[in-house]
């Protein structure tokens, strides 16, 4: 243990993790390594000549809106195969507990600059498309997918490998988090440090802030599904009549249009349970559940997913640039980078308003009981 480290603070069941999740700032610097490693053995693969290149040339109803896309092999193969390389030391540094100084800096540095690149920088629209479609993939699975193609016309090498990455920049962005939390004296859990306990804004102010947060989140997507719902009508908003009759001879391509829409729309309404009772506790229509505390993970962690699919998605939509007949193509998408932001503000002010102890190192006071429901009575109840 280095000087800077202190061990955890367990008071009975305080202090052990109780499940293999809770335990990632243990196993996540090793899970970043792993993944670094064996990516970097597939660029030393590409760099010798090997198929499968997911940056290729490929047809063009394959092609995906990474940065990357159509990158030459002959340079990005062996960058790869040595940032896996130096990405495997580094993970296995984090997760021996090694650095102080430059060192920590250095390591630090390496860590969100993998985490942001892989996550933020390097994919498209297909990870929010992939959740919205989420449910349908599951049940296509089964059924195969309708006009005759298989899963794999859906999740196909070039898209799938943007899934990979996004993963392994997850595996950075803990492995590197728990690093820094580690390095500072504070739990890796929670972030908490001693004799810091009871700053920070107050619960009242959290939920003001959070619900201006709400608003923006829910109002940043509209422009892309109105426009969607219009072209779905044949109304050629924010484009011209050729574009919308080249939709229509396409299938498929307006019902997808139309799904987004309904599902950014679905999304909203669950944005709201960030700042209203519901979202604390289960109302009266859930009634295998209605009373109970609802899990706080299980609003941030779809919440916080969204908002960070939703920055590599608005950026790719950003530099398809904005021409005047055809601006609903991409002008509505560069607002996701304000529902990425909005969201992720509402997410965090959610978590922070219901955090409680910490059951790994005891800090933290027990969180305000949740909110109840208002209950509507009828006149003369």
């Amino acid at each position: 243990m280095t000087p800077t480290e202190v061990p955890p603070r367990p008071t009975g069941p305080v202090g052990r993790a109780s499940t293999w999740l809770a335990a990632w700032p243990l196993w996540s610097g090793y899970a970043a390594a792993a993944w670094s490693f064996a990516y970097g053995a597939l660029g030393l693969h590409w760099a010798l000549g090997g198929a499968g290149f997911p940056f290729g040339p490929v047809a063009l109803d394959r092609m995906t809106g990474s940065v990357l896309e159509g990158a030459p092999v002959e340079v990005v193969a062996p960058l790869m195969a040595a940032l896996g390389l130096l990405g495997g030391v580094v993970g296995l540094a984090m997760a021996g507990r090694v650095g102080r100084g430059r060192a920590r800096t250095a390591l630090l540095v390496f860590g969100w600059t993998a985490a942001v690149g892989l996550t933020l920088l390097v994919p498209d629209y297909s990870l929010i498309g992939l959740i919205a479609f989420a449910p349908l993939l599951l049940v296509f699975a089964f059924i195969g997918v309708p006009g005759g193609q298989a899963l794999g016309d859906v999740l196909y090498w070039h898209r799938t490998n943007l899934v990979v990455l996004f993963v392994g920049g997850l595996l950075w962005a803990a492995a590197t988090l728990a690093h820094q939390r580690r390095t500072r004296a504070a739990c890796t859990n929670c972030g908490r440090r001693d004799g810091a306990d009871g700053r920070g804004p107050s619960r009242a102010a959290l939920l003001r802030w959070g619900r201006w947060a709400v608003v923006v989140a829910c109002l940043a997507p509209l422009p892309y599904e109105v426009t969607r719902v219009a072209w779905f009508l044949g109304v050629p908003l924010g484009i011209t009549d050729d574009f919308l009759r080249m939709m229509q001879a396409t299938p498929g391509m307006l019902e997808v249009g139309l799904g987004c829409a309904v599902a950014s729309a679905l999304g909203g309404v669950l944005t709201r349970g960030l700042v209203r009772p519901w979202g604390e506790v289960y109302p009266r229509w859930i009634r295998f559940r209605a009373g109970r505390r609802v899990p706080p993970a299980l609003a941030v962690v779809p919440a916080a997913v969204v908002a960070v699919v939703l920055v590599p998605a608005g950026l790719m939509n950003f530099r398809g640039g904005i021409v005047r007949d055809t601006w609903g193509l991409f002008l509505p998408g560069t607002l996701w980078l304000v529902w990425a932001a909005a969201l992720g503000a509402a997410a965090l002010t959610y978590h922070l308003r219901r955090r409680g102890t910490c059951r790994r190192c005891g800090r933290g006071g027990p969180a305000d009981p949740p909110r109840e429901p208002r209950l509507r009575l009828r006149p003369g109840a």
